[in-house]
């Protein structure tokens, strides 16, 4: 019994190993890039809207100067499915520029749009408010701002044709307020599609910004006690 567990132990030992198959690092890319364009969506392109209905509008609004490049999309089509690579070729720079519309280009997508992007009735890239008013009880009248075709009072269009807008408000008995909002003669207001209504504002840098901040005002301060020093005469 001893001997036959011996010789197992010494087939195993001497059973020849099999060769680790080798695979060439480019080979494993060049299968990982082939299973990756396989199975790669085609990218959403969403509808415009009637605030935005086009390339130049969209540039417009998003801001940071991109209504220049307007004339390098001919289609919306194209503006929604060009790649980083691609704007980088087109002269898109720097490339925060290109990061920064590829994220609004998403937001879009989503459906996250800025002031005015539920609107509904437009004309000439301007939709007018009106304040629409909701006697809840004898003493409780609700009001909001809703957008309603030009020219029309909110007595004259049906419910289903009153869009609500959210970033505005009413103020006092017949103001309405908000960004890039302005007064009607009429009555009401206006909303007007306006460069960078939706531009994300960058942060002002002040001293250098956060890490070399305490380094220039070091040095500033260095320089005003010198300054100081020679005006008292000490240099």
């Amino acid at each position: 019994m001893k001997s036959l567990r011996l010789q197992s132990a010494l087939g195993l030992l001497v059973r020849p190993c099999a060769a680790p198959a080798v695979t060439a690092p480019g080979l494993m890319a060049q299968a990982r890039w082939a299973h990756k364009s396989a199975t790669a969506q085609p990218p959403q392109i969403p509808a415009p809207i009637p605030l935005v209905p086009d390339v130049e509008t969209f540039l417009t609004v998003i801001g940071r100067g991109l209504k220049q490049h307007a004339s390098k999309f001919p289609t919306w089509e194209a503006l929604f499915t060009l790649t980083s690579d691609q704007l980088r070729e087109l002269g898109l720079e720097p490339p925060r520029t290109r990061k920064y519309l590829l994220r609004w280009r998403q937001r879009f997508r989503e459906g996250r749009f800025g002031v005015g992007g539920d609107v509904k009735h437009v004309e000439n890239g301007t939709a007018e408010l009106k304040i629409q008013e909701v006697q809840k009880s004898p003493l409780v009248r609700l009001r909001s701002v809703v957008n309603v075709p030009a020219g029309k009072k909110v007595e004259e269009v049906s419910p289903s044709d009153l869009v609500r807008v959210r970033g505005v408000k009413v103020e006092g008995v017949r103001s309405i307020v908000g960004p890039y909002v302005l007064p009607m003669k009429n009555g009401g207001a206006r909303l007007t599609v306006t460069e960078g209504m939706w531009e994300d504002r960058r942060g002002h840098k002040v001293d250098g910004g956060e890490r070399r901040r305490d380094e220039v005002r070091f040095k500033r301060r260095v320089a005003e006690r010198k300054a100081l020093r020679e005006k008292q005469g000490f240099y």
